[in-house]
């Protein structure tokens, strides 16, 4: 009996050391949870993807079909996106886009069309500690760049939880995509252009490591540079 509740409190623990991210922030307010991000295959379970090879790693809703209403937000100003919680893990943050060719709505983000917008990494010391910033945050704020060319984008959230990251497939990933109409845009050429998934093979040294034992001297955040405008 004693077993038994032990392995259900873990299990309710671990439950609730997940998150999602269901909202953006525009404007200074939070939207309702699923109302411009696509609801996510793991809205309740709230389990992550670690199959860096998967289609569920761009927008992780092949099982619920969503749709999402876009926001208008600025170019220049500030955009977030609000977890459920907070990010309970360890790990690092990254936050990709991708204009559509036309309206968000039918876009699925297939192909060489993803750029990094913003990223929060980890903190070493060369063997003594090693931290994460983004630990603990209720969501991530950004500013979207202002020479981004105005027109409808996903924006796609990800947190690379890292706590179990010591054998392949042990990552976590934790990810939203929401739809934003850019006004007041400029004339940039986002990029380096990605393609979600192949941006990761899974073997990359910030995806594919130990946080534990030996302290890692340094770190190297995954995927392209972040493009600012």
């Amino acid at each position: 009996m004693l077993k038994a509740f032990v392995a259900l409190a873990a299990l309710v623990a671990s439950a609730s050391a997940h998150y999602t991210f269901p909202s953006l922030v525009v404007n200074g307010q939070t939207t309702p949870a699923w109302v411009n991000v696509r609801k996510t295959n793991n809205y309740n379970t709230q389990a992550p993807v670690t199959d860096v090879t998967s289609l569920d790693l761009r927008c992780y809703d092949t099982q619920t079909n969503p749709t999402a209403e876009t926001i208008t937000v600025s170019a220049g100003s500030p955009l977030g996106i609000m977890s459920d919680g907070t990010i309970y893990h360890p790990g690092v943050v990254n936050v990709y886009m991708a204009k559509a060719p036309g309206d968000v709505d039918s876009f699925a983000g297939d192909g060489q069309v993803w750029f990094k917008v913003y990223q929060i990494s980890a903190v070493t010391n060369g063997g003594q500690s090693i931290t994460f910033p983004a630990q603990n945050l209720p969501g991530v704020t950004f500013t979207v760049p202002k020479n981004l060319p105005s027109g409808q984008y996903l924006v796609r959230m990800e947190a690379i939880a890292l706590h179990v990251a010591e054998s392949y497939g042990g990552a976590q990933f934790y990810i939203s995509c929401g739809q934003v109409n850019i006004v007041n845009g400029g004339s940039g050429t986002p990029g380096p252009l990605v393609s979600i998934p192949g941006v990761y093979t899974g073997y990359e040294p910030g995806i594919l490591i130990n946080i534990n034992y030996p302290i890692p001297k340094n770190y190297t955040q995954p995927g392209p540079p972040v493009w600012s405008g």
